[in-house]
């Protein structure tokens, strides 16, 4: 089948030649490479649960929607860019196989996402999730809305990804569980760097994620490094946060289950004191290190917290905020983080909500005094 371009990755030519006869190609997971010029979109519509596509270096000017499980859409890291499709009055002369032909299933899998303004799109279906699937070694840059946009997914794996100057989220994800984001890069995006949430259209109680894990990405020169919204059952750890207007929200409402139950520790949140004018649900954004509004049951723990700096009312190291609709934030533990050179505060707990405990932290000033 001419579409299905296979690549053996762990062998040699003499080796190969061994296997001849043993197994058709066909009988195991198969590696479609993409060369640029080429339709990623045509060999994700090829590739099986299992399969590989692979991305040769070079620029991408296309958008791709993923709905298979257990596919791997692998690039050669920084080589390998994904940008938005050119305009077509700007468009040159392109290779006959440049894009999936008008009409085909290809063509309107991949104007969806397009048309939405995202890079990558993984999705699923009510009760069928997309599962195990992976994206790994791509820059996604430029897009109107998200580089990465994954909705209805369970265990996507999001690893080794750059999401740049995209003009809302650079990874997002809702209606989804178990969802792994490791060594990503995501920087100058509109709105937050990394955003998880239950559902972005509608109001709702908090989803239980069931261990989604942030960890070991590098937000910088964002909004918002990282936003979790209305989840409970997640980890945030060990990301480089710094440059952003903010560093990390847990944000949570009334509606019940409530937001929270989750950890956010060891990560670096340093100098995030770019300025963003208010939007109609948040005030204006400058040195803001963690808020916490409307959450319940999360733990800050372990994190380096320094030189957040600003006069927000949601500026300082880690500050508890009620949410917009007023709700307090309830049982959550700020305990044995190094806070440092935060204004106003380090500390700053402005919404009088139960049974919050701040404790064995370094830190030097308070709002109100005698929480450090």
């Amino acid at each position: 089948m001419k579409s299905r371009h296979i690549l053996s990755l762990a062998c040699t030519a003499a080796a190969c030649g061994s296997l001849l006869g043993a197994a058709p190609p066909s009988s195991g997971p198969l590696v479609h490479v993409v060369r640029p010029g080429e339709s990623i979109q045509r060999a994700v519509d090829a590739a099986r649960p299992g399969d590989t596509v692979l991305l040769i270096g070079g620029t991408y000017r296309e958008s791709v929607r993923v709905t298979t499980s257990g596919l791997t859409l692998r690039g050669l890291g920084p080589r390998t860019v994904l940008e938005p499709a050119v305009p077509p009055a700007a468009t040159p002369p392109a290779k006959p196989a440049a894009a999936p032909p008008a009409g085909t299933a290809a063509a309107r899998a991949a104007d969806s996402c397009a048309l939405a303004g995202n890079g990558i799109c993984v999705e699923g279906a009510d009760g069928r999730p997309v599962s195990g699937t992976t994206i790994t070694g791509l820059v996604l840059s430029g897009f109107a809305k998200n580089g990465l946009w994954a909705s209805g997914t369970d265990r996507l794996t999001v690893r080794g990804v750059t999401a740049e100057n995209n003009g809302q989220w650079g990874i997002a994800q809702e209606h989804s569980t178990r969802g792994v984001f490791v060594g990503n890069v995501a920087t100058g995006n509109g709105d937050a760097g990394l955003f998880l949430a239950n559902t972005v259209k509608t109001e709702g109680g908090a989803t239980d994620t069931g261990g989604a894990l942030v960890a070991r990405n590098r937000l910088v020169g964002n909004r918002i490094g990282v936003t979790v919204r209305r989840l409970r059952n997640l980890t945030v750890e060990r990301n480089d946060i710094t440059g952003n207007c903010a560093g990390v929200f847990v944000v949570g409402d009334e509606t019940p289950p409530r937001a929270g139950d989750l950890t956010v520790r060891a990560n670096r949140v340093v100098a995030n004191n770019k300025y963003c004018p208010k939007t109609a649900r948040l005030p204006f954004l400058q040195g803001v290190g963690v808020v916490l509004t409307g959450a319940e049951d999360t733990q800050v723990t372990g994190n380096l917290i320094t030189d957040n700096v600003g006069t927000s009312p949601l500026s300082g190291g880690v500050v508890l905020l009620k949410s917009f609709v007023g709700v307090t934030n309830e049982r959550n533990r700020i305990t044995g983080n190094t806070l440092r050179s935060n204004a106003p505060a380090d500390l700053v707990d402005t919404d009088a909500g139960r049974d919050n405990v701040f404790r064995d932290n370094a830190c030097a000033a308070s709002r109100p005094t005698g929480l450090c």
